[in-house]
């Protein structure tokens, strides 16, 4: 697979800028306490609503600006890529663990297991994911820890689905009818044989899952339900935003930017993957 994602980097060139302004949010969040220039959380309200660079009335050394109580606007976003980052990818790891789960013994075993599992799905589906982590949240309170369980949980139904689908066009294949031959157990049969076949799926449901999971936190975040107000996130910078958009527009426009670009940036990476996976299904 690796070389099939080589050749179609090749012909993709909106892929290759998506993945090299992955690369670019990976390295900010990875060394924000390097990179940024102040504090997050340092005010100085002498400093207050300062413009970006370009605009008169700047402040040197606060190139995108401050907010409405002087702490600078980079900076800011700068660490609110460590919290998106570690969001959309714990959750997503977290759904694609319960997900898979669920979706090898449902339809490895079929009867029971299968029908509750599928029906729980059902339920699941039922509810808006978002209004669900929303009502989670609200009872649990404002918590990094909560807020990655909560949207890891309320994102698995996907990944069964798909695991479902692709475990029952598998079990009755020559290699799994020879591994059942030879005395291999159910999970044993399951972790060798059937888990390494859906890897390619699996990835390509994850990279889009990442970008839904970095919106849903910003979404909680600009409602007051993400993580503690402390901790500067996107959503939250999007929330203080809201209502200065006519005089100091940069408090919410460079966050709702980082959100835009790396959600975009990350949906184009998996439809590169997604065609990979399966050309036929999806380049016709």
């Amino acid at each position: 697979m690796g070389t099939a994602i080589l050749r179609a980097l090749r012909r993709n060139h909106a892929a290759k800028v998506a993945i090299g302004i992955i690369a670019l949010v990976v390295v900010v969040g990875l060394f924000a306490p390097l990179l940024a220039p102040h504090d997050p959380n340092l005010q100085n309200l002498s400093l207050k609503l300062r413009p970006p660079f370009w605009l008169d009335g700047s402040e040197p050394g606060y190139p995108l600006g401050t907010d409405k109580l002087g702490r600078d606007v980079l900076s800011r976003v700068m660490y609110g890529t460590r919290v998106s980052l570690l969001v959309g990818l714990a959750a997503t790891l977290l759904s694609g663990v319960v997900g898979s789960a669920v979706g090898v013994v449902s339809g490895y075993y079929r009867g029971w297991r299968e029908q509750v599992f599928m029906r729980l799905a059902d339920v699941q589906l039922a509810f808006p994911s978002i209004l669900l982590a929303l009502a989670i949240i609200a009872v649990l309170g404002p918590s990094l820890f909560f807020l990655i369980l909560v949207l890891g949980l309320t994102g698995w139904v996907s990944y069964a689905r798909v695991v479902r689908a692709e475990v029952l066009s598998l079990r009755t294949r020559e290699f799994v009818t020879a591994a059942r031959a030879i005395g291999d157990t159910g999970p044993q049969i399951m972790r060798r044989h059937l888990l390494p076949n859906i890897v390619a799926p699996l990835a390509t449901i994850g990279t889009l899952q990442v970008a839904s999971m970095i919106v849903a936190e910003a979404s909680l975040s600009y409602l007051g339900l993400g993580v503690p107000p402390s901790i500067p996130t996107w959503g939250s910078m999007l929330a203080d935003g809201q209502l200065y958009l006519r005089g100091a527009w940069w408090i919410a426009v460079f966050s709702g930017a980082a959100i835009m670009m790396t959600t975009l940036a990350i949906n184009v990476t998996g439809d590169m993957l997604r065609d990979v996976a399966d050309p036929k299904a999806y380049n016709r």
